[in-house]
């Protein structure tokens, strides 16, 4: 059972993952900050772009199998190789799923 190191790029912070854990319990276990919300790979707060190195993630079913090649669900994401993620990077069905709603919002307001 390999150790990876995780880098988070631009925060300085480091951890070791094994390969049989997620990136998110390791993250909550050190204590940084990662946000989460649903734990099963679905709402994509959880999500980071991968810089460097590869994942599995089976189960992450928000992504589409090009953003999984990308991005990594750390709820759901165990490493298979050293990695670098970027944590403030989403993928474009969450910039897209944000959009709409906006744009439902600014529709519905123009009915009132």
């Amino acid at each position: 059972m390999p150790d990876h190191t995780v880098e988070f790029v631009g925060t300085g912070e480091t951890i070791t993952v094994a390969d049989t854990e997620t990136v998110l319990a390791r993250c909550i276990e050190e204590g940084i900050a990662q946000e989460y919300s649903c734990r099963v790979g679905m709402c994509l707060a959880c999500s980071a772009e991968i810089v460097d190195g590869e994942v599995t993630q089976p189960a992450a079913r928000g992504l589409t199998d090009a953003e999984a090649a990308r991005y990594a669900l750390t709820c759901m994401a165990r490493p298979t190789t050293d990695l670098k993620l970027d944590r403030g990077e989403y993928p474009p069905s969450i910039e897209d799923a944000a959009a709409a709603d906006a744009d439902a919002s600014d529709a519905a307001a123009a009915d009132d």
